[in-house]
Formats: C-alpha cells, structure tokens, sequence
C-alpha cells in the first residue's frame, strides 16, 4: 500500500550512480554522501553528519541538512500534512494528544515523543536533548531498526543493533491507522531519501517490500524462510478498516481496535505530559526546503506482489524506508 512506483524525480544530476547489488544501501551511501564508509559516520557525531541521522531527522521534521539535491521533505511532524488529497496529521501520535501507544494493556495510552525538544535537537543532528526522554528512546530506536534494515556493516561501540519489539504490529495496533496516514508517513522517508540522491530503484524496491510486509490488514506471522529475524512475528500496521485485508489473512489474533481516544488524566502513560509541539512546529517553519522533484505513493490493491516476500530477505532493498514505518518504542 505504500507505493509501487515513485513518479519521476528531478534528480538526474543529483542522484548517485547505481549501486553494486554486492553492497547495502547503507555502505554505498555512507561512502557516496559522506566519503568515510565507518561506524562514525553510519549513526552517530562526526563533523560532516551521518547517513542514518540525515535520513531519519529530515524524514521526521522535514529538509534542515545542506546536503540535499532540492527534493523538499514536509516531514512527518508537519501538521498539515496531504496525501492525494486527503489530509493528514500524525503530530498527535506524536505529541501525547492522543492514547494510542502500547505499553502493554488492553488499551492504548497517551506518551509524549516530543519530550526532548522536538525539532531543535533535531536539526543539530541529535535525537533529543536529553537521553532519559521518551523521544530520545524513540529516536535511537529509528536510527538503530534503520541500520539493521539498511545493511550497515560497521558495527562496533558506536553503533548499536535494533534491540526493540519486533512485532510492528504490536507496536502500532492502538494507533489504528489508515492507508493516507500510513503512506503519507512512508513518502516521507522515501522523500528524505530522494533529497541525498538515493537512487530511484533503490526507492522503488524497498516501497514494493514494505507493501508486502506492513501494510495489508490482518496479515499472518512472518514464515522462517522469509525473515528468520522476525519469524513467528505479526507486522500488520495498516489496520484501519479501509486497509486492504491480506489475500491470506488471519485476524483471530488481530482483533478489531476502535480509533485511539484523546489524552486525559487516565490514560496518560507519559512521564513528560507536557507536549513539545511549540519548539517543533517553530522550528519546522525554518526546517522545509525548496522543491525542484516529487514523490507519491499509489495505493495498494489487495494483490500482493509475488516476489514481495523474497524483497523482504534483502536488507538492502528494504532498508531505505523501513524504519520510518517503526515507532520502535
């Protein structure tokens, strides 16, 4: 449901060339944008920024970086957000205004991920102002699902693993979300990919994988021999009821859930209730860039493509955008 096809960039001098099928999404672009293929510079502070950080920091708050060949990123905190048309605001999922986090329960319950300054750490290249905030751990947890996916090979201290719940669905079952948010979300890290220069093929095939993977409703656990990281795991995240249903579904253990209630007193789960939207949408004024391509997500039909599941098996190809379909809390 993402998109099976990205329309035409205009990217054709700012885009790198093709990539080596014998090396990940990660390595290629680290060396291409930032010339050092190292740990550094894969996650965390070194002086020319870092792939990960770029890509999921501009994906989040829209364009910040110079490093950008003029695709323009709205970003996901960006409250007046379209997708075909239809409006889209996930800030809320974010901010604590609405009870739609997991934390274990029967119900969803209010958590503010904006707790650690919102956008201004943001455009300095970190996650948060804070590490014992709640979008400090967020964050991290991006960065760190986003390596995996991307096949980023240099690990060592300063680069950690994905160590959170892997079972997308878990995550996200009480945000209940339906396919404009789901895509418009995706588009933007697919947008925040196109504005280094990744390469449209690279684009098109994580989009086709994570079709496959998240966005069919009621889709059955993850068989062995297509992920053995995430075997046995539920990863449904469109579960909205105009969500395609899965051509092999098993909603038994994916029950209805009604739309996430606003935030009061009882279902706030959030140690920091205090939303930070006010230093994020400030800084999001200063944080859009100037558009010279474009990128939209087709809807998804209820046939899933043959050879998604096999895409899947590849952290390349579906590293590009994978992350940004994990609130990895």
């Amino acid at each position: 449901m993402l998109f099976k096809s990205f329309v035409t960039l205009a990217l054709a001098a700012g885009s790198f060339a093709q990539r080596p099928t014998n090396t990940s999404i990660c390595d290629y672009y680290t060396t291409a944008l930032l010339k050092n293929n190292t740990g550094a510079n894969q996650l965390v502070s070194c002086t020319s920024c870092m792939l990960l950080t770029l890509l999921v920091n501009t994906a989040v708050i829209g364009n910040y970086s110079s490093i950008n060949v003029g695709v323009a990123v709205p970003g996901i905190l960006n409250p007046n957000g379209t997708y075909n048309g239809t409006a889209v605001n996930l800030v809320p999922y974010f901010s604590g205004a609405l009870a739609s986090t997991n934390r274990g329960g029967n119900s969803g319950v209010s958590v503010n991920f904006l707790d650690g300054g919102g956008a201004v750490p943001l455009m300095n290249n970190t996650a948060a102002n804070s590490n014992s905030t709640n979008q400090y751990k967020l964050l991290t947890h991006l960065y760190e699902f986003f390596g995996v996916l991307l096949g980023c090979t240099q690990l060592g201290s300063t680069y950690q693993p994905y160590s959170g719940n892997k079972s997308m669905y878990e995550v996200h079952k009480f945000m209940t979300l339906d396919p404009s948010e789901m895509n418009y979300f995706i588009t933007q890290v697919a947008l925040s990919a196109a504005s280094f220069g990744v390469a449209e093929a690279d684009i098109q095939a994580a989009g086709s994988a994570l079709n496959t993977l998240f966005n069919y409703r009621c889709s059955p656990p993850v068989p062995q021999n297509v992920s053995a990281a995430l075997a046995g795991t539920l990863q449904s995240i469109c579960t909205e009821s105009t969500c395609p249903l899965d051509p092999n579904s098993n909603c038994t253990a994916q029950a209805a859930v009604s739309n996430p209630v606003a935030a009061n007193s009882t279902n706030n789960g959030s140690a920091s209730a205090t939303s930070a939207m006010g230093g994020a949408t400030s800084a999001m004024g200063s944080a859009t860039g100037s558009s010279t391509g474009s990128a939209t997500a087709a809807a998804a039909t209820t046939t899933k493509a043959a050879s998604g599941a096999n895409q899947v098996k590849a952290a390349g190809a579906v590293g590009i955008i994978g992350a940004a379909v994990a609130l990895l809390l």
